[in-house]
């Protein structure tokens, strides 16, 4: 927001410097941006945070400045003198889509002379950066940059029939804006039309049909409230911001839309003459509630703060920010806050504006503030658990956007089958899908640091999936997915130790599963205590062309709600044992269909508490030697006991229940 110096004096004795004044402005949650001379001006460029839209306009800079140095603030109040036959009989104005429009209004002025503007408003709009049209149009800018409430001005002869239509689009609806550009609308969209076609998008910018010439002899002017998520959304599909658009996403003050009317009305009378109709037309569908009145406690303005601020400085500070019935006795301030301050909701919004107003300065470093520590919930620790083991594990993390491009939202979709769900605004160009899983963004970022020539990619990202339902909210999963260069087994330890890490001794389970995304038998559902947690398999060929991959990769992905209750998040202690270990190596020849995980979860049953370690070593094919589909697998197995050293004949008696469990349970032949 860019104010001009010798603008604010109207409102506002400006007794102190502009230094002074833009220190003290940034003090108070205004920060200074810039300062500028123009001409005999200034033009200081302040950060206006979204939820003070009364900041939008001089006057609410103003109000400010007034409380800030206790100086009077003059607003005017305008009263163009009207003349001539009733505004309805001019002019009508039907609000079919009240939504989108809680209030519209109207005034007509007859018989203006279009021509420059005088030089005190042209000097005053060139200092704030908004270019010159003539005097009707600088008025209505003028009038915004004033108040905050955004106005428009139609040549009335150019509206059909003299009437307003507040409706909304139809679908595709063409429609030329005042930037001389066409634009096609969509449902949702609020228009501003005449009998015969759109004249203006509500609370965005007007249209060239009607806009105002050097011809204009006849106006309507507009003053209206316009529903913010309407606005924000039309001007980011359209990619059409405008200084208007920017205050209504904010909100207007709905009482200060008759203000601006009147006070443009009076500006256009001084300036461009006329005669104003009398009346106003004013069509308002959803009268505005207003503000439940506030009670600000003075012992938890200093428990807050940790100081003690005077109650009649308190009282002070509320009445001048323009709360309204301000009550005060020796507990508390009752206050109701003012229609253009929406922001100030609660006791704590009070607050904030006394201690801003008071000084921030003012409050010592060393005040004791009560404050109860906050602790992370069970999820957030199970996710640094995860990102911690995952990193260790040598894997990057990767940062993908939820919104894609449909055809990437249903490449891989193992948690759901319904169509996936689609936004009226794209993150980027045709990326306007949520995406199912987070396996086809984390291909991609594979993809692209091959491309850059980083060997052996391996990334993991933590992320939300949307999948889709019907008739309800989107069942919104957190996601775990990995993906590596490395062998399928690498990557299955490192799950296995994530499993691990979240309670030691668990064990992560799989089974076969089939997808046409992964290599025939390459692919396997995770199980955690019978439940499927996730899936793991090798891309297919054709899968890894279409990513265009140069070497295999191996992809897993795992709901990460099913971690959390499995965790085991207070630590354990387990004593280390202090007897000597009996290590034994095995060699079984098994049929092809036989996976190694059912193998080592036969043995892990069979060797009890006195396994200490198995460890995979090696798969190994001869046909010529054990047949045809048969293959051998090559693992250790350690045994330690935690209360005694195992004796020879106990060590073998485990061994020789692994050897039986495996003949039995999985047609195992031992190779010695």
């Amino acid at each position: 927001m860019i104010v001009s110096w010798n603008w604010l004096k109207d409102y506002v004795p400006l007794t102190m410097s502009p230094e002074e004044a833009v220190h003290r402005l940034t003090m108070s949650g205004l920060n200074h941006e810039s300062s500028e001379l123009v001409g005999d001006d200034i033009a200081i460029d302040l950060e206006v945070t979204s939820n003070r839209g009364d900041c939008l306009g001089h006057i609410g800079i103003a109000r400010e400045i007034s409380v800030l140095w206790r100086e009077a603030l003059s607003v005017p109040n305008p009263t163009p003198l009207a003349a001539g036959p009733s505004v309805h009989t001019l002019a009508s104005v039907v609000v079919e889509a009240p939504q989108l429009c809680p209030r519209y209004t109207a005034r007509v002025v007859r018989g203006v002379a279009i021509g420059p503007s005088p030089k005190w408003l042209a000097d005053r709009l060139t200092t704030i950066g908004i270019a010159v049209v003539n005097n009707v149009v600088d008025i209505t800018n003028y009038v915004m940059m004033e108040c905050g409430q955004p106005l428009h001005a139609f040549d009335l002869q150019k509206l059909a029939g003299g009437r307003i239509i507040v409706r909304e689009a139809r679908q595709d609806e063409p429609f030329v804006a005042i930037d001389h550009r066409s634009y096609n609308l969509q449902k949702g969209m609020c228009v501003i039309a005449d009998r015969e076609r759109p004249v203006a998008l509500g609370g965005v910018m007007g249209g060239t049909a009607t806009e105002v010439t050097d011809a204009t002899t006849d106006l309507l002017i507009e003053a209206a409230d316009f529903a913010p998520l309407s606005v924000r959304t039309t001007a980011r599909t359209l990619r059409l911001h405008s200084p208007s658009s920017y205050r209504f996403e904010r909100r207007v003050d709905p009482h200060g839309v008759d203000w601006a009317s009147r006070r443009a009305c009076q500006l256009i009378r001084e300036n461009a003459g006329g005669i104003l109709a009398e009346g106003m037309i004013d069509v308002t569908a959803n009268p505005t509630v207003a503000h439940p009145p506030i009670v600000l406690r003075f012992s938890q303005l200093q428990r807050v703060l940790g100081i003690e601020v005077p109650a009649e400085e308190v009282q002070r500070i509320v009445t001048a920010l323009g709360n309204q019935d301000v009550q005060m006795n020796a507990k508390q301030i009752v206050a109701t806050p003012p229609t253009w301050r929406r922001d100030l909701l609660r006791e704590i919004d009070l607050i904030e504006e006394v201690v801003r107003i008071h000084g921030y300065d003012k409050i010592p470093e060393d005040v004791g503030v009560p404050m109860a520590s906050s602790h992370q919930g069970d999820s957030e620790r199970v996710l640094k658990i995860t990102r911690d083991t995952l990193v260790a594990s040598g894997f990057f993390e990767a940062m993908t956007p939820s919104l894609v491009e449909k055809e990437q939202s249903e490449e891989f979709s193992p948690w759901s089958g319904e169509p996936c769900l689609s936004v009226s605004l794209a993150m980027l160009r045709g990326a306007d899908h949520l995406r199912k899983s987070l396996v086809p963004s984390i291909l991609r970022v594979m993809q692209l640091n091959e491309s850059l020539g980083n060997k052996d990619p391996e990334f993991f990202e933590t992320a939300r999936v949307y999948l889709p339902r019907a008739g309800k909210f989107p069942d919104e999963r957190f996601m775990v997915t990995l993906a590596s260069t490395r062998p399928f087994r690498y990557l299955k330890g490192v799950l296995e130790a994530l499993v691990d890490s979240l309670r030691h001794g668990q064990c992560l389970d799989v089974q076969t599963w089939d997808h046409a995304f992964f290599a025939a038998e390459q692919a396997v559902q995770l199980m955690l205590n019978g439940q499927t947690i996730g899936y793991m398999g090798v891309l297919d060929s054709q899968t890894q062309k279409h990513y265009a991959l140069r070497q295999p990769v191996v992809v897993a992905e795992i709901d990460f709600g099913s971690l959390v209750p499995c965790a085991e998040l207070v630590p354990q202690f387990k004593p280390v044992s202090l007897f000597p270990a009996v290590r034994y190596d095995l060699n079984f020849v098994v049929d092809e269909a036989v996976r190694w995980a059912d193998v080592a979860k036969s043995v892990r049953k069979a060797a009890g508490d006195v396994l200490d370690q198995l460890e995979y070593c090696e798969t190994y094919r001869d046909p010529q030697k054990d047949g045809q589909n048969k293959k051998r697998l090559l693992f250790s197995l350690q045994l330690r006991s935690i209360a005694r050293t195992l004796t020879g004949d106990q060590a073998d008696e485990v061994r020789r229940s692994v050897i039986e469990t495996c003949q039995q349970h999985h047609g195992a032949a031992l190779l010695v």
